[in-house]
């Protein structure tokens, strides 16, 4: 087994992590190392819970997201929690099964047990736990177009 050398560049104008493997070929080793970057590993947080102790949650049990004013929450379905990271960190690393409502909120399409559009152009998202929110009309056609391209999604 060849040596690996590994080194991390800066670049500012990536949103997302873009991850490069460079070879003299793609031999046995390149291949085993991309399928081991490309697998999908759930993502964990840490987070802290009411009494301020930190906990790993599994994004799979997250049903929402909320910035309030500081305090970022992570909603799941055994309870509430805070996490430290901004909301944005927090979408960056969660799966495409997450989905950003409002600039303060992103929501679990696999807890989401109806969406309802009304009359006047706004969204309302319930949860498999009955609790509710609403998408802002900003993220209304952003939505729809996700939504629609997402089998088993739009109900």
């Amino acid at each position: 087994m060849k040596k690996l050398k590994l080194r991390f560049e800066q670049d500012k104008t990536l949103d997302k992590i873009e991850i490069v493997v460079r070879a003299a070929e793609k031999d046995a080793q390149v291949t085993a190392l991309l399928e081991s970057l490309s697998k999908d590993e759930p993502v964990k947080l840490t987070v802290l819970d009411s009494g301020n102790r930190a906990s790993v949650i599994d994004e799979k049990d997250i049903v929402f997201v909320a910035a309030e004013g500081k305090l970022v929450r992570v909603v799941t379905t055994e309870g509430i929690y805070k996490a430290k990271q901004s909301l944005q960190s927090i979408e960056s690393i969660l799966s495409r099964s997450f989905l950003r409502v409002s600039r303060f909120e992103i929501i679990n399409l696999k807890k989401v047990r109806k969406y309802d559009f009304t009359l006047v152009g706004t969204l309302r998202v319930e949860f498999d736990n009955g609790m509710e929110t609403w998408a802002s009309r900003r993220y209304i056609p952003l939505i729809k177009e996700r939504l629609s391209g997402e089998e088993g999604y739009l109900c």
